[in-house]
């Protein structure tokens, strides 16, 4: 009798314990945009016909309004609601936000409530002096034509730009915070963020000078024995790298991931219980074992804002761990979301200033749309286009001589023009610019036929790519590569104007300087002599498109065997 009183006052004690404590467990979710691009309007994104999955739907997706709509519904929904960023929020962004130096995109994640943002390839376009700036605020830009046009001041981001991996070249001391813990509710959830390590190669030497970029994985596991001595509750991994997926973004838990992310997830740390990743615009939801091999949550979002990825995770804060996670992909259809009247304000102030410059027509095309989507040979209509633009704009003897003109695949950022239905066929100096956001100067250099040959060989071997990177090719200009040979002897068969390549001859080509200075891999590039700089790729673009009637060429340039 004295052992079961003794049982069931240690029973009514832990019962008081408890109801003193409160429950352990918070339910928070997380939402996260990737590779936003200043996007603060909606564009066209295709998603699964709901009737006929083979078949898809075009709705206009993404935009602040929306996504400022489905944040105050979660929050309404969950207050335990935190945003986040995957990277790439600025830079090669449309018009909109473009032509005032990102600064209105900034403000609007403010005003959206972004708690922290991992560091993207592209938060360096304008070099780490201008990031700190989106980080501190102010006015002094390397861009003083466009910085604080949109206010009379930037007060800069509330959110702490964070990555472990990146450097300073000559300290070797990390350049920006490693994590940021985030009280959500009753848990301590804490961000631990990387961007690519290939950084260097993706974006001009000057953004990233005096900066190295480690290991994604290393970086990330140095940081979490500091990120448990502060007691997080969770750790979720912000990863500015990616994959593809053979599944749509809707289906769950897939396990068709390709790509760097794999290698990555494979080998973070166990105490990460999902990571959500950006960079190869791409959406999926899929499931990757760790190095303990329990299937981890590995999503990503596509871009601009189409999708928001979502993880509803519950926390056990006693025990500071993750028990139980459900990811999914959010549509933000902008025709169905409810609008926020702060960002609707703010959309409305970016458009009074730039709508007269956005809203010139400048070309009637041909067609109604002149898309970027490569097909199997990796060629795409508008990428012939705007090959030629850049040929037409250096062929000239005093504007270099050029003869043939290649164009990296990751510099055309959208369809043209952006958006459809377009039944009349015109093009706006803002659908350009959204195609060409990055003020590339066109750059003329001299190669020898073997130099050629070698920058076509290094588009199977892009390490930061996770795909071959197939350069566009102005007209003329021909050659054959093979999928099943091995690297370094894909290519053949080269020609212009139907005449062999001469690999001992010297020939005039134009790229844009990122390409000039060995962007995305192109090395072979970087050999080149007698250089010439020329037309902004904007300029040679618009003035290709108002010089004629542009129907895309549908003729193959590039033949692809095997």
């Amino acid at each position: 009798m004295k052992n079961n009183l003794l049982l069931i006052g240690a029973a009514l004690t832990l019962s008081s314990c408890s109801m003193i404590l409160g429950p352990s467990t918070v339910d928070v979710t997380v939402i996260g945009v990737n590779d936003f691009h200043g996007n603060l309007l909606p564009t066209s994104f295709r998603v699964p016909d709901p009737a006929d999955r083979t078949k898809t739907l075009t709705v206009q997706a993404g935009g602040v309004e929306a996504i400022g709509g489905i944040l105050a519904e979660a929050r309404k929904a969950n207050p335990n609601t935190v945003f986040v960023g995957v990277g790439d929020m600025t830079g090669a962004s449309p018009l909109i936000s473009g032509l005032l130096r990102d600064e209105p995109t900034i403000d609007a994640l403010n005003g959206l409530g972004m708690a922290v943002n991992v560091v993207g390839n592209h938060e360096f376009d304008y070099g780490f002096a201008e990031l700190q700036r989106y980080q501190k605020g102010g006015c002094n830009s390397n861009d003083a034509t466009k910085a604080c046009k949109f206010n009379n001041t930037f007060t800069g981001a509330n959110f702490p730009y964070i990555a472990a991996n990146v450097l300073d070249e000559k300290t070797g001391q990390p350049v920006l915070p490693a994590y940021k813990i985030v009280q959500v509710g009753k848990a301590k959830v804490a961000f631990v963020g990387a961007v690519l390590k290939d950084t260097p190669t993706v974006v001009t030497p000057a953004g990233v000078a005096g900066l190295k970029f480690e290991d994604e994985v290393k970086s990330i596991n140095a940081a979490i024995p500091a990120i448990k001595r502060m007691g997080a509750d969770a750790i979720v991994a912000l990863v500015h790298q990616g994959g593809t997926s053979g599944d749509a973004f809707d289906i769950v838990n897939c396990k068709t991931l390709t790509g760097p992310i794999v290698d990555i997830a494979k080998n973070l740390d166990p105490a990460i219980s999902a990571i959500m990743t950006g960079h190869t615009h791409r959406g999926y939801n899929c499931l990757v074992p760790g190095p303990d091999g329990k299937d981890r949550t590995v999503i990503q979002g596509d871009a601009l804002g189409h999708l928001l990825q979502r993880l509803d995770m519950t926390i056990d804060t006693r025990a500071n761990r993750v028990t139980a996670i459900r990811a999914s992909n959010v549509v933000v259809d902008a025709a169905k979301a409810p609008k926020d009247a702060a960002m609707t304000a703010l959309v409305q102030k970016a458009k009074g200033l730039t709508d007269p410059i956005s809203r010139t027509v400048i070309a009637t095309l041909g067609v109604e749309q002149i898309t970027r989507a490569a097909a199997p040979n990796g060629e795409s209509l508008l990428g012939r286009v705007i090959a030629d633009s850049q040929l037409a704009a250096a062929a000239p003897a005093n504007k270099g001589g050029a003869v043939i003109a290649f164009m990296n695949p990751g510099g055309i950022r959208a369809d043209l023009p952006v958006n459809v239905p377009n039944a009349s066929k015109q093009v706006t100096y803002g659908d350009a610019f959204t195609v060409q956001p990055f003020g590339n100067i066109l750059t003329v250099i001299t190669l020898t036929g073997a130099q050629i040959k070698e920058a076509l060989e290094q588009q199977f071997d892009n390490p930061s790519a996770g795909s071959n990177r197939i350069l566009q090719v102005s007209k003329g200009f021909t050659y054959t590569w093979d999928n099943a040979k091995p690297k370094g002897e894909k290519v053949s068969d080269i020609k212009l104007n139907g005449q062999a390549i001469d690999p001992a001859a010297s020939y005039r080509v134009v790229v844009n300087n990122f390409l000039a200075d060995g962007g995305d891999g192109f090395t072979a590039f970087a050999k080149g002599t007698s250089r010439l700089g020329g037309d902004l790729d904007i300029d040679a673009f618009r003035a290709f498109l108002t010089s004629t009637t542009v129907t895309p060429d549908t003729t193959e340039r590039v033949k692809r065997l095997n």
